[in-house]
């Protein structure tokens, strides 16, 4: 059977959360519960390094703003990952070309980093810091939910990542204007804290000429 769907789950799933998917695929494949994962993500340095970076992102991905920040440090991190997964599930296979399923991986990945990132800025713009709590335990354990399942039910997995991704595209259009309205809050608050330090300065600064005083 073809692996594209597998492919197509695993990238949408790494722009939500890169680590856990490697470090779930990673699990899995150690432990015997499928074949279907490749041995380099079944090694032990790198599970080490994707449950650390897992635990950094479970806290990080949790606190306003600062999620925004990891958002935007993983634009790039996230895609590479779908499609470093994508290519070595396709090389376990050998039924898709590696660069095809490299290309599919990573852009599923950019994909749902846009909408995970977009919709995280919109959640910022809200004053209380639950909803980004309570998304993103939705987004850990949908990620995990998925992923588990595209193992076992690669087509119907596929189905369901597909209607979220659609699903968050067209969410994220509604939301277009909130998030905005963030992106016009942090360039104003980058704009309070240079005039604030420029205003530091310039009173710190010592007096020029010859100290001559002037009614």
């Amino acid at each position: 059977m073809s692996v594209l769907p597998l492919v197509f789950t695993s990238g949408w799933a790494s722009g939500i959360n890169a680590y856990a998917v490697v470090l779930l695929f990673g699990v899995f494949g150690a432990t015997g519960l499928t074949d279907e994962v490749p041995e380099a993500l079944q090694r032990t340095d790198v599970l080490v390094v994707a449950g650390v970076l897992f635990l950094c992102e479970a806290v990080a991905d949790k606190i306003p703003y600062v999620d925004s920040v990891w958002d935007a440090v993983h634009t790039v991190v996230r895609p590479v990952s779908g499609a470093v997964v994508g290519a070595l599930l396709a090389g376990q296979s050998g039924s898709l070309p590696e660069l095809a399923a490299g290309a599919v991986g990573g852009s599923t990945a950019l994909l749902s980093h846009a909408v995970k990132a977009g919709t995280r800025m919109a959640v910022n713009s809200s004053p209380e810091p639950f909803s980004n709590v309570a998304l993103s335990l939705a987004e850990d354990l949908g990620v995990a939910g998925i992923v588990t399942f595209a193992l076992f039910h690669p087509v119907a997995a596929a189905v369901v990542a597909g209607t979220l991704l659609v699903l968050g595209l067209v969410i994220l259009v509604f939301l277009a204007r909130r998030i905005r309205r963030f992106l016009r809050r942090r360039a104003q608050r980058r704009e309070e804290r240079r005039l604030v330090g420029a205003a530091a300065r310039a009173r710190d600064r010592p007096p020029s000429g010859d100290g001559s005083e002037h009614f």
